[in-house]
């Protein structure tokens, strides 16, 4: 059986307190995983910093001194957890054979990334860790999740129930997605249009054990409305419908009252006048406002700005002449911290 390099792509954000047990746990994971000759030796992991403002890269660099699978690339600021995902998947794809995300919070088991192995070896491209169920979450989490995946479905989304970002993907895989150029990628939605071979794998997720989540309530309904304009025009359909409804309806009701106005039972009331007129100005400014998301979006994708921009890169060597002096730099500033690590050690 051929030995394949894996490599574990963990974007962070702030998450200094979770980050030491994170590496350690990860770490002896892979060691595991080397001895059971599941992965090669060669294998690494893959802390992606995305602009954090405490000791998240202090920890990852230290680490990096200290083990040679644990390496780090610093965002110069924060980029959003999906764009971190990209950067680690695009910045590891030449030197891996396959490449699993997951979050620094590990609320993802981390064991089933055996199975994940086992079913990559087995011919899968794409594995996705699905949870078993929601009792972890609160009954708000929960069932607004689940009206989610439901509605984004309902939409002609093709999206896996209850999967996050936690998955294996091929190489091959991960370079078709660099082929998608949009600026508003929706992993979890786009995963599923390559095509390959895919597997599930089924765990129980776990509570976090320290930090605080990084999606709160805000950046929840901004993912779900991201996810939902990058994918489907069923809303603006919605839009044109609902103005056809109310165009028919106000041909009927004007019918009506001209009815009524000409036997003489009409009177004047300003009640329906306003009622009318807010109910008419409240559907232009939502049928406004949503258009706006998707003109918003055209914006973006037409402006075709990085996804993401690496500061720090102890991954792979730079190209360019100018980064190969920066990075001989780096390296001898990486080989005095490792003899000083050395000498306390």
């Amino acid at each position: 059986m051929i030995e394949p390099n894996l490599t574990i792509v963990v974007p962070c954000y702030n998450e200094e307190e979770i980050l030491p047990n994170t590496i350690f746990e990860l770490r002896k994971l892979l060691v595991s995983l080397k001895a059971e000759k599941l992965v090669s030796s060669l294998s690494k992991i893959l802390f992606v910093d995305d602009g954090s403002k405490d000791r998240t890269w202090e920890i990852i660099y230290k680490a990096g001194l200290k083990n040679e699978e644990i390496r780090g690339i610093k965002l110069s600021r924060n980029a959003g957890h999906q764009n971190a995902l990209l950067a680690g998947l695009f910045t590891a794809k030449e030197t891996s054979d396959c490449l699993i995300t997951i979050d620094a919070d590990l609320q993802d088991d981390i064991q089933v990334i055996r199975e994940f192995m086992i079913k990559y070896h087995e011919g899968a491209e794409i594995v996705y860790g699905v949870r078993k169920g929601r009792e972890t979450d609160t009954f708000f989490k929960k069932s607004t999740a689940q009206g989610f995946y439901k509605v984004m479905k309902k939409m002609g989304v093709d999206l896996i129930y209850n999967h996050a970002d936690f998955r294996l993907m091929s190489k091959r895989a991960v370079e078709e997605l660099e082929r998608f150029k949009e600026v508003n990628l929706f992993l979890r939605g786009i995963v599923p249009l390559l095509g390959f071979r895919s597997e599930m794998v089924y765990y129980d997720r776990k509570e976090r054990l320290a930090g605080e989540t990084k999606y709160p309530l805000k950046k929840m309904i901004a993912f779900a409305l991201d996810g939902i304009t990058s994918f489907s025009v069923t809303p603006i359909r919605f839009v044109l419908l609902t103005g056809f409804i109310s165009f028919f309806m106000s041909l009927i009701f004007g019918g009506y009252f001209l009815t009524l106005k000409f036997l003489g039972y009409t009177q004047s009331g300003w009640t329906s006048l306003i009622t009318s007129i807010w109910l008419i100005g409240g559907l232009q400014l939502i049928a406004i406002g949503l258009i706006g998301e998707y003109v918003g979006k055209i914006y973006k994708e037409s402006k075709q700005r990085p996804k993401y921009i690496i500061d720090i890169d102890s991954f792979n060597l730079p190209i360019s002449r100018h980064h190969l002096l920066n990075r001989a730099r780096e390296e001898d500033i990486f080989k005095r911290e490792k003899k000083k690590v050395m000498e306390n050690n």
